[in-house]
């Protein structure tokens, strides 16, 4: 006798799940096990090496021998870059007055230098607006003044704030024929400042040394380029203060030339105003060119051959005088 087929009751045992028709499947499709990434992470990723590969293209150009030749003075540019100095801001060297014998240490140095035989690193420190780096850009053109193309000093300046990329410089000065003067303004340190210690590499203490072809010449208002309190501070909280205040005086050490700069006698600061108002042909009573240069010394609070300067500038253009050399 035939059995029946078993009837389940709603709700009651194991019910199977009904198959989903085959268009509700089509919808959901199957990742494949080799899926391509996500378009944007391509692109993204794309953008990146093209960055990359254009920062490699700027990053340290080889300066060539035949650059050197473009010009006299150049500035450089932590990127690698020296950018030529067509015509140097500077003054004549008869026109410093008050700094004669730090004049004539600094040029013997230079020549010195020029020659091929050995000279020393100068820092040149002391009071503000007094010549210090009108002297050294003076100095370099004195030198050339005689001198043939292929013996021209070149001068390259380096900002203060691109000293930690010093190494890469003297590297692509090293193998040059040319003799340079490295020169840097109105040099310091504050704070927390540790890019000095690439200053000390490059002065001394450096496995390779300055190369020979190379000298630096430094301006600064501090003998020791450090602030005062900053000397006192490491003296204060290290646990060996005179260790401390070593690490940091020992940068002016390594320069071989120690040349001072002090403020200016009236009769210096008269003769800095003279000599500029002969030179320039400004013409007028030298009575009244002392009261007057006297009493804008004074409005400034110094005097100083910026100060004189800057009221030969004030008195040529209220006489109607271009500043250009008789």
């Amino acid at each position: 006798m035939p059995k029946k087929p078993n009837k389940s009751p709603a709700g009651k045992g194991h019910r199977t799940p009904a198959k989903k028709p085959a268009s509700v499947a089509a919808k959901r499709p199957k990742a494949a096990p080799n899926a391509a990434p996500d378009l944007s992470q391509e692109r993204i990723v794309r953008a990146l090496e093209t960055i990359a590969a254009h920062l490699s293209a700027q990053g340290n150009p080889a300066v060539e021998h035949e650059s050197f030749e473009r010009a006299d003075a150049y500035v450089w540019h932590p990127d690698g870059r020296l950018a030529a100095v067509p015509r140097v801001s500077r003054v004549e060297l008869f026109l410093l007055k008050g700094v004669d014998r730090m004049r004539d240490i600094l040029m013997e140095n230079t020549e010195r230098f020029a020659n091929g035989l050995p000279a020393n690193n100068a820092l040149l420190w002391g009071a503000r607006g007094m010549g210090k780096s009108s002297l050294v850009k003076a100095a370099h053109a004195s030198i050339n003044a005689d001198r043939k193309a292929a013996d021209k000093l070149k001068l390259i300046e380096i900002h203060r704030e691109d000293i930690e990329s010093l190494p890469a410089l003297m590297e692509q000065l090293r193998a040059s024929s040319f003799r340079f003067i490295v020169f840097c303004d109105d040099l310091s340190f504050d704070g927390n400042d540790a890019s000095y210690k690439s200053l000390k590499a490059v002065l001394e203490g450096g496995i390779e040394g300055r190369p020979e072809n190379v000298i630096l010449y430094a301006t600064s208002n501090r003998r020791h380029l450090l602030a005062r309190e900053m000397i006192e501070n490491e003296r204060s909280t290290a646990i060996n203060p005179g260790e401390a205040v070593e690490e940091k005086v020992s940068l002016s050490d390594r320069f071989g030339l120690w040349l001072g700069f002090h403020r200016c006698s009236q009769d210096e600061y008269l003769a800095m105003v003279r000599g500029y108002c002969s030179h320039f042909g400004i013409k007028i009573d030298d009575e009244a060119l002392e009261r007057e240069a006297l009493e804008w010394s004074t409005t400034r609070g110094s005097r100083s051959g910026r100060v004189a300067w800057q009221f030969v500038q004030e008195l040529a253009g209220r006489l109607g005088v271009k500043l250009t050399a008789k």
